[in-house]
Order: C-alpha cells, then structure tokens, then sequence
C-alpha cells in the first residue's frame, strides 16, 4: 500500500444550495422555478441598487458549478460593496440560505455563490481587464438585461 494517496472527502462547509435551504414553500417548487425565482430576486435587488451593465447567462448543460451567472458593475468600491451587501441580505430574509462571498473587503470584485445562481460584481474598470463574460458566452447564450 505504499504510495498510494488515499483521497477523503473535503469538509463539507460549502453553502447549501438554494432548493435545499429555500424552506417550505420553495419545496414544493420544480427546481427550475426555484432558478427563475432566484435570479428574478436577484435581478430585481441588483436594479434597486441602481447596478449597471447587468448581463445573465444561462449556464444549463454547460457547467456543473450552477445554472446561471449574473455579471453587474458597481461605480466604485463603495457602491459594489453596498450592492454585494444589500443582496446578500435579501438572500438571507427570502430563505435561500447562507450564499458563500469572496472579494468583499476590497470590493474591486465580489463573487456571491448561492449555488444555483452565481453573482459577479465588479469595479467597471476591474470587469473590462477580466471579461468573464466572453468566457462564459461564447455562443452568444447571455442576454443583456438593462438595469436603470
């Protein structure tokens, strides 16, 4: 048996998922509503926050990480840390759980994984140098949503 690594499975301390934490009434929900329903909340608290430049992509039958990615700009550090903040409230009180959060303290780029959907927030100069949205739609799958 030597030389051989035996692989154990990672802690689990990722965030649950949104059909898992949503509660009683999202249950009884197909998955793909608890999606739609999801990404409409977050659409809607993005438009609230006055985030620009707002594009989703559909992810379904392209990745196993989730089923959709919302990309927004934030005009500064400040205005992406209150829109990552204000959506990961209103996460927190509609019942979809605990969403993982990476980038808040310098809110240059704050990634937002509820596991379903997935949220990027950037600076407009931070988002441009990185183009994750070219990455991710690459036959044009991602429709624009305009956010006023």
């Amino acid at each position: 048996m030597r030389g051989l690594k035996r692989s154990f499975p990672l802690k689990s301390d990722a965030a649950p998922r949104a059909q898992e934490s949503a509660g009683p009434a999202a249950a009884s929900q197909d998955p793909q509503s608890r999606i739609d329903a999801l990404e409409d909340l977050i659409l809607t608290q993005l438009d609230d926050d006055q985030a620009q430049d707002v594009v989703v992509i559909d992810l379904k039958g392209k990745s196993s990480v989730a089923d959709g990615l919302i990309v927004a700009s934030g005009r500064s550090q400040r205005h992406v840390g209150a829109i990552a903040d204000h959506l990961l409230r209103t996460l927190k009180e509609r019942g979809y759980g605990r969403a993982r959060v990476e980038g808040l303290p310098h809110c240059d780029w704050v990634l937002i994984d509820t596991g379903d959907v997935i949220v990027h927030l950037f600076r407009p100069e931070v988002r441009s140098f990185y183009n994750i949205e070219k990455i991710w739609s690459v036959d044009a799958s991602g429709h624009a949503v305009a956010a006023s």
